[in-house]
């Protein structure tokens, strides 16, 4: 799709100097591949120095927010707001995916939207803006993208758990997930799985990996069951 990356400066709130730098992060390796680029012109370099400041913003972040909270606590939290799924979130509120070059094979089978794919060019864009203008833009935006909404986030991290203790106090039957299909590339595979108790399907989730889908499954089934009592309630 490769849209102007004007457009997504306006979207991020960041005015690069230097525009090759932005146009490296968003560079997937399928597309450096086909156009046969010289070596590094992916941006695999990138997300490994996006990935090391986003964990020193977000632990400075932690660190000064949450003074009451121990270190293994502040290390789960931490591990809530950069795991891949919440850098994809992340990465959808800039419509990121619409502007990361592709591989045609890749960009055919869905790449776009794919949360591996979408999460590692947005710590790319994270290590880009720091190159290009050092910490303070970088760590701007990662407060604006990802350190918000903390609550929802913490939630969708240990929602398995959540779930969990739900079902256990509502039911007599176990908490079951179900991988019901697999589809696309077996380097770029896509799964859905079910979160359910006997029969009834609570919620359903897809993910580059079996794990990913059944968190999504298990956050889809909270939401689902919150909207429930909510809307009992204003029967009542």
């Amino acid at each position: 799709m490769n849209r102007n990356l004007d457009e997504l400066m306006t979207n991020i709130g960041y005015q690069f100097k230097d525009k090759e730098l932005l146009r490296h992060a968003l560079t997937h390796s399928s597309y450096a591949n086909e156009k046969n680029l010289k070596p590094f012109s992916d941006n695999e370099r990138l997300e490994f120095l996006g990935d090391a400041v986003l964990e020193v913003v977000s632990s400075d972040f932690l660190y000064k927010n949450y003074p009451q909270m121990h270190e293994g606590d502040l290390s789960k939290l931490r591990a809530s707001l950069v795991c891949e799924p919440t850098l994809a979130f992340c990465a959808k509120e800039i419509n990121l995916g619409d502007f990361i070059r592709l591989g045609r094979g890749e960009d055919a089978t869905g790449g776009r939207k794919r949360k591996s794919v979408t999460s590692d060019a947005f710590e790319a864009v994270i290590g880009a803006m720091y190159l290009d203008g050092g910490m303070e833009p970088a760590s701007t935006f990662i407060r604006r993208f990802v350190l918000t909404d903390i609550e929802h986030k913490k939630l969708y991290h240990d929602c398995k758990t959540a779930l969990q203790e739900i079902v256990q106090a509502k039911h007599d039957e176990p908490l079951e997930y179900e991988v019901i299909n697999e589809s696309g590339p077996d380097h770029a595979k896509v799964y859905t799985a079910v979160a359910k108790v006997g029969e009834e399907i609570l919620g359903t989730g897809n993910g580059s990996s079996k794990k990913h889908a059944e968190q999504e499954a298990a956050f889809n089934a909270l939401v689902s069951l919150h909207e429930e009592d909510r809307a009992d309630v204003l029967k009542d």
